[in-house]
């Protein structure tokens, strides 16, 4: 439970680092059963760097591109804590990730970034990642889902 407790602090930091604290609500319990369960939703790598313990982490997920009829991984968080930003070990947690989608078959890795993180565009487009400028993200959650799906 340790290694969760860690990660679940190191989301806040990055609800922090994106000003999204006010969405946070997911429980260390949440987490757990979400990486751990036995049927789990989510995959995570850390990177621990000796006598500070877990530094960074990416969690990701199967997806399913119907155009290419075939698996995608989705990364839904990669977080460096900042003193050990510019270090490549952000690079280096995406290049496992990637391994990750080529043992799995997949099509497709794909990520957001918010408009305003630059550092991270350059690192991704470094890589030889397209930065796509005509996809918006449509989410429906909490009150809204609920008077949508007519409960």
């Amino acid at each position: 439970m340790d290694d969760v407790d860690r990660i679940h602090d190191l989301i806040a930091e990055l609800a922090r680092f994106e000003k999204l604290e006010h969405q946070m609500t997911g429980t260390r319990i949440g987490l757990a059963e979400a990486l751990f369960s036995d049927s789990p939703a989510a995959e995570c790598i850390v990177a621990e760097v000796e006598g500070s313990g877990i530094v960074a982490y990416a969690i990701f997920f199967e997806t399913f591109s119907t155009f290419r009829a075939s698996r995608g991984l989705w990364l839904e968080d990669l977080y460096v804590t900042p003193e050990f930003r510019r270090l490549g070990i952000g690079r280096k947690m995406l290049e496992l990730v990637a391994r990750v989608a080529a043992q799995h078959g997949c099509a497709r890795f794909e990520w957001s970034v918010l408009d305003w993180n630059e550092n991270a565009q350059n690192l991704y487009r470094s890589m030889g990642a397209d930065v796509l400028p005509d996809w918006r993200i449509c989410r429906l959650e909490g009150d809204a889902l609920g008077r949508f799906r007519k409960e």
